[in-house]
């Protein structure tokens, strides 16, 4: 199912072309990109854009974001939380509910549905039926995604691959690869795991180019980096200096 048909990034509309992420060129020379699969993933270095961008779709998709308490920044940047305000979003038909997934985020959350359940332990009964602190972070994760998942909506993951094992990747990419047959959901996902961009009629959006633009899985840095290291790890291994 697709929800979301397109983002259109205004840079006309940039506040200040020196401050991140303003002052990305890929930002200042992409201005379309379009979403025609039910998984679509951004991948890039860190700083390239990906996990900013896709924060600011949530916000603009009317996604509530988890936030700490205390953000405390040795230079603050006034910009940086921004982009959202020079994008406009298209949605097939109309606007749906959905979440928006960070490890940080998740960990916050994890704390407050605990105290909720204090109260209310049928709470849990949403996420699993199990206390989400009590289990192994990974473990904890599939349970939110098994559970989360199953309703209709759109969902925005910033690289969901930082506590999980191989192991759970993959059954995280057959969870999505089932999703994606029900076809009751839309997911935007923001990932460095070669294992979850092997999921299948999925696009995968670049973002280590002049402008954001598609690439196919077996083109991608990830995909080739971990094929030629499994092949030939000796040569990734500094020798010995003695």
């Amino acid at each position: 199912m697709i929800y979301l048909k397109q983002v259109n990034i205004h840079s006309d509309k940039f506040p200040v072309l020196d401050f991140y992420p303003f002052h990305l060129k890929i930002f200042q020379d992409t201005d379309t990109l379009s979403f025609d699969t039910p998984i679509t993933f951004f991948i890039g270095e860190n700083g390239t854009g990906k996990s900013t961008l896709l924060k600011a779709l949530a916000i603009r998709c009317g996604i509530h974001i988890w936030q700490s308490e205390f953000n405390l920044r040795y230079e603050n940047n006034p910009y940086e939380e921004d982009l959202y305000k020079t994008i406009s979003v298209q949605w097939e038909t109309a606007p749906v509910p959905g979440s928006f997934f960070g490890s940080q985020i998740f960990s916050h959350f994890a704390k407050n549905l605990e105290e909720w359940a204090l109260n209310d332990a049928a709470m849990l009964n949403y996420f699993g039926g199990k206390s989400l602190i009590t289990q192994s972070h990974g473990q904890s994760l599939m349970s939110y995604f098994q559970s989360r998942y199953t309703i209709k909506g759109i969902y925005f993951l910033d690289e969901p691959e930082t506590a999980l094992s191989p192991s759970s990747l993959i059954e995280l990419l057959n969870l999505l690869i089932k999703i994606q047959r029900q076809g009751h959901a839309q997911f935007i996902i923001a990932t460095h795991s070669p294992f979850l961009l092997a999921c299948p009629h999925s696009r995968i959006y670049s973002f280590d180019t002049p402008r954001i633009e598609p690439i196919t899985y077996k083109d991608t840095e990830y995909y080739q980096l971990y094929k030629n290291f499994m092949n030939h790890p000796e040569k990734f291994i500094e020798p010995d200096p003695d």
